[in-house]
């Protein structure tokens, strides 16, 4: 079955990650059997509804299929080590083939992990017992559901902030800050989202809640320097007639300093390194080597990947080293 027929090829997740994060349920009961056989009718109780507690596995079978024979003491074994991790639930494809069709089984035996009332995963033939035992701890991990749930969310949230739609983003950060409050991915992407938005407060507010042993991580660390070339462009002139007296005197370095950080407020990027490159161009020791010490406070605002970054930091090279 190839992953265009199989409908559980996607990952944990990521149909609602846009939207909301989902984390499952509640920890599996004590009590109760951990492997059993249902039917159609009780397919929704037995696997949809059970699967918000812990991942249930359903193993469609029939009783004329040699490699179902050879799968079921070694998935049932496995499930009995889990320890409640995990159920299992046999369905008798001869006695109801309706879920299976729907499902699109085309051949068993096949086990189809369920999450969260969700298909998630899945596998079709007799495995050896150390790779049902990868599977289940895959699927029963007790992180492991929450945390590619995580990381679908922070993938759509950067998806959102590319396409310009930083109220969605703010949501989804918020979602996963919601369940995993010191997620610094999420602090320093709800707090670049924020400055976007004009909200420099806030975002203040936001990385006061990085935990003090990951401040050094470099998402916050831009993000901490975006604060700051943003406080200080705010404190600037009319841009205006910044550019009419660089117009009028194009030696006025702190004209062209000035005009550079609004440039970088206003998103161009290329632009404002252009402008400081042209002050160490001139004068290298202006303002104490001011405009290479604001170039170097840009490239960590930016990332070292941006493109930005990349163009600026050869010209940079160019101009030190020629």
């Amino acid at each position: 079955m190839s992953n265009t027929d199989n409908p559980f090829s996607g990952g944990y997740g990521s149909a609602a990650a846009t939207t909301t994060v989902s984390y499952g349920g509640a920890a599996p009961a004590a009590s109760g059997a951990l492997i059993k056989d249902t039917t159609t009718s009780g397919f929704s109780a037995d696997v949809i509804a059970e699967s918000k507690n812990q991942p249930v596995l359903v193993d469609f079978w029939a009783p004329w299929c040699g490699p179902c024979k050879q799968l079921t003491p070694i998935i049932e074994k496995v499930v009995n080590a889990a320890g409640g991790r995990v159920k299992l639930v046999k369905m008798n494809i001869d006695e109801h083939p309706a879920i299976a069709g729907q499902l699109g089984i085309q051949s068993i035996p096949a086990v189809i992990a369920f999450s969260d009332g969700k298909p998630v995963d899945g596998f079709m033939g007799a495995l050896p017992e150390s790779k049902v035992k990868e599977f289940i701890d895959r699927i029963a991990s007790p992180d492991g559901g929450r945390d590619a749930a995580i990381q679908s969310a922070l993938d759509a949230a950067t998806e959102a902030v590319a396409a310009g739609d930083m109220e969605q983003a703010v949501q989804i950060y918020s979602a996963v800050l919601a369940e995993v409050p010191d997620q610094v991915a999420a602090l320093a992407g709800l707090a670049n989202c924020l400055i976007d938005l004009g909200d420099l407060e806030q975002a203040k507010a936001v990385l006061e809640q990085v935990p003090a042993n990951k401040k050094d991580d470099a998402s916050v660390r831009a993000a901490e320097a975006k604060v700051a070339l943003a406080d200080q462009a705010a404190k600037l002139g009319d841009p205006i007639a910044l550019e009419a007296k660089l117009a009028a005197n194009p030696g006025d370095h702190q004209a062209r300093f000035d005009l550079a950080m609004y440039l970088n407020a206003a998103g161009q990027r290329d632009e404002a390194a252009d402008h400081l490159l042209a002050i160490m161009k001139a004068d290298r020791a202006w303002n104490d080597d001011g405009a290479r010490k604001q170039l170097l406070q840009f490239f960590d605002a930016w990332g070292p990947a941006d493109q930005a970054s990349l163009t600026a930091r050869r010209k940079l090279s160019s101009l030190l080293f020629s």
